[in-house]
């Protein structure tokens, strides 16, 4: 990023979910450097304030909701703007998974990772790009997906599955918004160093965590790492970059 264009976001708010710790915090902490506007979405209040300190933006607003309550997303949305003006983008940080074998997968488990990874994600962007909700000129949607929705990995069916349906789900809402240039990206991260992901290597022995090193032929990312592509993907720098997979995984998936 060039010395003039840090301050690129000064002006527009976006909504982060997930901004409670890991990837979802550093894109948080990154966009506000850029001048950004927050909207803190997650079920800890107190992790979420701890972000908007590390992020210090001129305009930061809580939103403590857990997103499985999808009905209750619009109303916070609405909220939201009329204490803080109009909207100029989304990036749905918020995941869960829950590794287990086919055997193992019942509806239930399927509905639940389904229900925060794509249901509460796809009724985010369409409370956020309302239009007496987002910025007239228009703005931008970025989903945080995974290299699992690109290869197979045992044990991660139902995740991979979620994952899959936000890349092809954001691909066509890409095409239905662009006459409101409203631009809807994907980030696809390989394994990324979160409090999460660490304490899934603690559980595995040292010659698994190997294994998931040489994967990536440039070592596991971090949340940094991320951030920088999720900065640019919602900044008017990629203007006309829309409907696009953008792989952050260290070259996982190039082998």
């Amino acid at each position: 990023m060039t010395e003039g264009s840090k301050r690129i976001l000064e002006g527009k708010t976006i909504v982060v979910s997930g901004a409670s710790s890991g990837i979802g915090r550093a894109i948080a902490v990154h966009l506000a450097r850029q001048g950004a506007g927050l909207v803190l979405v997650g079920r800890d209040r107190a992790r979420l304030e701890d972000t908007a300190q590390q992020a210090g933006a001129k305009v930061c607003r809580i939103v403590q909701l857990d997103l499985t309550e999808v009905t209750a997303i619009m109303p916070s949305v609405k909220e939201t703007v009329a204490v803080l003006g109009r909207l100029y983008g989304l990036c749905h940080a918020a995941g869960t998974v829950d590794t287990l074998p086919l055997s193992a997968i019942g509806p239930e488990k399927l509905q639940a990772i389904m229900q925060v990874n794509y249901v509460a994600g796809m009724e985010l962007a369409r409370s956020v790009t309302r239009r007496d909700l987002l910025l007239e000129e228009g703005g931008s949607v970025l989903f945080i997906s995974s290299i699992y929705s690109l290869i197979g990995k045992p044990g991660q069916i139902a995740y991979s599955g979620s994952k899959g349906a936000v890349t092809a789900g954001a691909r066509a809402m890409a095409t239905e918004l662009a006459r409101r240039n409203i631009r809807v990206n994907v980030l696809s991260p390989g394994m990324v160093r979160t409090e999460m992901t660490e304490r899934a290597l603690a559980g595995l022995s040292g010659q698994q965590v190997q294994a998931l090193k040489d994967m990536h032929p440039l070592g596991f990312g971090s949340p940094d790492d991320v951030a920088h592509a999720a900065g640019f993907l919602l900044s008017p720098e990629s203007k006309w970059i829309t409907g696009a997979n953008l792989v952050v995984d260290g070259g996982c998936s190039a082998q």
